[in-house]
Formats: C-alpha cells, sequence, structure tokens
C-alpha cells in the first residue's frame, strides 16, 4: 500500500466481515489513505448495523445502489490517484475492472497491511441427533 494519502479504498462488505477487527483496519487504512467506505449490494441497513456494531466511521457507503453504481459514483466523486476496491470473489475483481478501480482480494490486502482475518465460520448445519429407539 502507498503512504502518500492520495488513495480512496473501497472495502466489500464481506471482506469486512472476514477480518478479526474490522474497527482497526479503518483506523489502519485512513493512515494511507484519503477515503475509506464501504460498498456492497445488502441493503442499507445491514451495512448501517454492520459498521454501527464496529464503531467504523466511512466516508461513503453504498446506499441504495449496487456496487458498481457505487464505485463509479465515488469514482467520479473523491478525486484520488488511485481507487482501490478490496472485495471475495472473481465478480468483486470483474465489476472493479468494468468501473476502472483497482482490485484487491481481501487476503492480499491484509496480508500486506498485516491486518488479522478472523477465524471461518463453521457453515456447516449441525447435525441432528439420530434416535436410535425410533421405531
Amino acid at each position: 500500500m502507498n503512504g502518500d494519502g492520495t488513495m480512496t479504498l473501497a472495502l466489500e462488505l464481506s471482506a469486512l466481515e472476514r477480518l478479526a477487527n474490522p474497527e482497526a483496519v479503518f483506523d489502519d487504512a485512513r493512515r494511507w489513505s484519503k477515503y475509506v467506505g464501504v460498498v456492497s449490494d445488502k441493503p442499507t441497513y445491514v451495512v448501517t448495523n454492520f459498521t454501527r456494531k464496529n464503531r467504523i466511521r466511512q466516508d461513503f457507503f453504498s446506499g441504495p445502489r449496487g456496487k458498481g453504481e457505487s464505485l463509479e459514483s465515488v469514482g467520479e466523486q473523491f478525486d484520488t490517484d488511485r481507487h482501490v476496491f478490496v472485495g471475495t470473489t472473481d465478480e468483486d475483481a470483474d465489476l472493479a475492472e468494468e468501473v476502472g478501480w483497482e482490485y484487491l482480494p481481501i487476503e492480499d490486502a491484509a496480508d500486506a497491511a498485516g491486518w488479522e482475518m478472523a477465524e471461518p465460520e463453521d457453515d456447516a448445519e449441525p447435525e441432528e441427533p439420530v434416535r436410535d429407539d425410533w421405531p
């Protein structure tokens, strides 16, 4: 990451959710980014709840728009040398290229910036106990 503060950094909500301490990530990113915000296709209240819970003060967010429209709008409004989108999927990478942003997978961003990844959640459905006394 460059340290000159001439970058706009957008993090996809799902990328933030994979980090151990999103608040610290935002605080750290502000040292080398001029603007930092969250974009997501999820409803505004989902992003707002996450950022409030994690005490994140963002310079911009998606609002009711989708990620593509949000990135285009942010790119036009925030005049910086670089616009970097941190995401989690191939679709995020394609979107960044489509709207003229640099793309960085969350794992690479975390590694470069020294951010700690959260422990992966076990998405497996809990198994129901098998009853051996059932006829």
